[in-house]
C-alpha cells in the first residue's frame, strides 16, 4: 500500500511538471573562440615587410592585372580577408591618397560614421593614414602606408559574411590589433 502511494504522488507530480508552458529562446550567435596571439614576419620577397599573426596565412592576389606584390592575408577560421595592394610611387603619391580617401568614404552610405587616425613612424619612414568604418559596412577597417617618395600599401578588411555588425564585431574587434600590429611593424625595403 505505501509502495502505491509513493508511485501514485511520483505519477501526479510528474504529470504536473509536463503541463509547463514552453517559452522559445531568443535566437543568438555561435560562439567564437579565438587563438592566442602570436606573430611572425612575412615571409615573400616584396617591397615591404611586417609581422602577420600566427594564425593568418599570406597569398598572392590571383586577379589578372594585379601586381605580384598584392597579397592577400586570410584568416580563414574567421572568414576574414586583409587585401594589400602596392604601388610604386611615380611622382603620383596625391592621386594614391586622394584614391584611398575615396575608397573608405564609399563605405559612408552604410556607415554610422568614419574615423580617420594618423600613423607616423619617422624612424622607418612610414607614414600613413587608418580608417575605422563603424556601422554595417563591407570593409570595417581601410589603411594606407608610405614612405612619401617610393612605396604606397593599401590595406581594406574584408569579412566573408553578412555585414550584420552585431555578428561581425567580435571578429573585428578581434583582428583589429593584428592589423594595427601589421602597420606598426610596417618597414619598405630600399
Amino acid at each position: 500500500m505505501q509502495n502505491r502511494m509513493i508511485f501514485i504522488g511520483a505519477l501526479l507530480l510528474l504529470l504536473a511538471t509536463c503541463k509547463k508552458e514552453y517559452t522559445p529562446k531568443p535566437r543568438g550567435y555561435f560562439r567564437i573562440d579565438f587563438p592566442e596571439k602570436t606573430y611572425h614576419a612575412l615571409k615573400q620577397d616584396l617591397p615591404y615587410s611586417f609581422e602577420i599573426a600566427d594564425y593568418s596565412e599570406a597569398r598572392s592576389m590571383s586577379t589578372g592585372h594585379a601586381d605580384s606584390s598584392w597579397i592577400t592575408i586570410s584568416t580563414p577560421k574567421n572568414k576574414a580577408d586583409l587585401h594589400l595592394s602596392y604601388a610604386q610611387l611615380n611622382n603620383d603619391l596625391k592621386k594614391h591618397l586622394e584614391e584611398s580617401r575615396r575608397l573608405a568614404y564609399d563605405h559612408s552610405i552604410k556607415a554610422d560614421a568614419i574615423e580617420e587616425r594618423l600613423f607616423v613612424n619617422p624612424d622607418k619612414s612610414v607614414y600613413g593614414t587608418i580608417y575605422s568604418i563603424e556601422g554595417n559596412a563591407a570593409s570595417p577597417i581601410q589603411f594606407y602606408l608610405t614612405d612619401s617618395s617610393r612605396h604606397f600599401l593599401r590595406g581594406a578588411l574584408y569579412i566573408r559574411e553578412v555585414p550584420n555588425i552585431d555578428s561581425i564585431r567580435p571578429v573585428i574587434d578581434f583582428l583589429r590589433p593584428d592589423i594595427i600590429h601589421l602597420i606598426e611593424t610596417s618597414s619598405r625595403k630600399p
